[in-house]
């Protein structure tokens, strides 16, 4: 094996931990059985993310649930919301473009009678709010047209409606979507459908020549709690009588933020034994993108169990690199 394909294996195994959550085992050997082509062009694509998150520092998307109507008389009022009572033009799933109240009253009545009938209230969730959201500057009809795109890949077989804003500091699209497929299924977004969403976005984003990344928080040494859909739900009624911290402070947020700095810092080690002076920079990079993280996130990991928080050591990613 090369140093090449040593390094190329090191990338894969840690840096699917950093950008693919979905891939949680990680184990030091053996080294990804993958062909040396397929190897070579995975840990491209990895080191293309690398670059994009701790050197251009790409702008990150953001993709919200933001509320979501219990009957017919609350999905129409946030049409109604989205759409300036008519003054914007409002997508549809089909594609047609409409504007006027006269338009909002006809989708009102699709939505109703077009599958399950939906009351004007009712008990059950029947329609989900979506925000697609891209720092200022970004060009809005590349973000419109990117967030087409996701709702073709995501949002597929289900009834769904959009609206442009850009009259804000940050170009946003607003989607509505029904809970109920035209088969019958509902949809029930969870946090791994949110990054999910998020990759799917960003990727679109790309698609129409805007840099866009969805790395999680923990990846980018980042640690807000946000409020999930029924806390923002309750505080909107006035029944939410508790408040939480603005940032993850459990064990569990914790480990995840231990492993995300034990992943980097495998990464950054592989790249500073390199050859080549470019990952040798990027591992560079890597090293002082760690030195920005919170103190309490960059800490060693810890395995000898969930109660006891990482302590902070010093980060050297190059010790494993000949002197």
């Amino acid at each position: 094996m090369t140093p090449g394909q040593s390094i190329d294996g090191v990338l894969i195994q840690w840096g699917d931990r950093l950008f693919y959550p979905g891939n949680r085992i990680v184990h030091t050997r053996p080294q990804p059985k993958l062909s040396g082509l397929a190897a070579h062009q995975r840990a491209a694509v990895i080191r293309a993310r690398i670059e994009a998150t701790v050197v251009r520092r790409a702008p990150q998307v953001m993709v919200k649930v933001t509320g979501g109507g219990r009957g017919m008389k609350a999905i129409a009022a946030h049409f109604r919301y989205i759409s300036k009572n008519g003054r914007l033009d409002i997508e549809d799933d089909l594609g047609d473009v409409s504007r006027g109240k006269s338009a909002l009253h006809g989708l009102a009545d699709d939505w109703r009678y077009g599958g399950t009938f939906i009351d004007d209230i009712g008990d059950r969730r029947e329609a989900f709010n979506v925000m697609l959201s891209m720092p200022r500057g970004t060009d809005p009809l590349a973000v419109q047209r990117a967030a087409r795109e996701f709702a073709k890949v995501e949002l597929a077989d289900h009834k769904y409606v959009m609206v442009l804003h850009d009259h804000q500091a940050n170009p946003h699209v607003h989607i509505s979507v029904r809970a109920e497929s035209r088969h019958g299924k509902r949809l029930n977004p969870r946090k791994a459908d949110l990054h999910r969403w998020r990759e799917t976005f960003a990727e679109k984003l790309r698609d129409q020549g805007i840099e866009a990344e969805a790395t999680r928080q923990a990846t980018r040494g980042r640690n807000r709690n946000y409020d999930t859909l029924w806390r923002l739900k309750a505080r909107q009624d006035g029944r939410l009588k508790t408040t939480r911290l603005g940032t993850k402070a459990t064990a569990a947020a914790q480990a995840t933020r231990a492993q995300a700095v034990e992943a980097w810092m495998h990464v950054g080690r592989a790249l500073a034994t390199s050859g080549n002076v470019e990952e040798r920079k990027l591992a560079g990079a890597i090293a002082a993108f760690i030195k920005e993280m919170p103190i309490s996130q960059a800490a060693a990991p810890q395995r000898a169990g969930p109660e006891q928080a990482p302590k902070s050591k010093p980060i050297d990613i190059n010790h494993q690199r000949g002197r």
